[in-house]
């Protein structure tokens, strides 16, 4: 019972010399992979994320696992992020393949009630984004886009006649935003 409390001294100089060295190596590889690897998360990004996380903690955790054998394991997740990342960047179909597409929920004022019911988001949720904006009146809204990161993205009517912002998303089929 006195050894689940504590079982020696060796065993939390371990701990502590591993942990902290892991900490630095660790947050020195995020920041060499770039801001990519700490943007908002998508589902893939949170994989990684927890899967370095689960990396970590084994690392400090375990006796049977090696400072160097956890610094091949964070290199090689950021390696794979990085070229997984990079060929999303270049290759649209890896792009949709790994962070799906942004999809409306609400267009020039009217709910996309398809849209709703397969992402899972409720009427009063998308009237919190419009609100969480400023606007009042669900007529001075364009659209309200699920982001690929989860988040809402609500955007105002305009007369801009322009590209829109709108053309990359899923059931968008007008032209401009006028």
């Amino acid at each position: 019972m006195a050894e689940m409390i504590f079982d020696g001294w060796s065993g939390l100089a371990r701990t502590l010399i591993v942990g902290m060295l892991a900490y630095v190596l660790l947050v020195f590889f995020l920041r060499v992979s770039g801001k990519r690897t700490l943007s908002k998360l998508n589902a893939f990004d949170l994989i990684v994320t927890v899967a370095l996380g689960s990396t970590l903690a084994t690392v400090l955790l375990s006796r049977d696992i090696s400072l160097t054998n956890g610094l091949v394991a964070f290199a090689l997740l950021i390696g794979l992020q990085l070229i997984v990342t990079w060929s999303s960047v270049r290759l649209r179909w890896v792009r949709k393949l790994l962070t799906g597409e942004p999809t409306l929920l609400l267009y020039r004022g009217e709910f996309v009630a398809q849209a709703l019911h397969q992402a899972r988001v409720t009427r009063d949720e998308v009237r919190s984004a419009v609100r969480s904006s400023g606007i009042l009146a669900l007529d001075d809204v364009e659209a309200v886009v699920l982001e690929t990161d989860g988040s809402m993205s609500v955007v105002r009517r305009s007369s801009y006649t322009g590209p829109s912002s709108l053309e990359d998303v899923q059931r968008y089929s007008g032209r401009g935003t006028g």
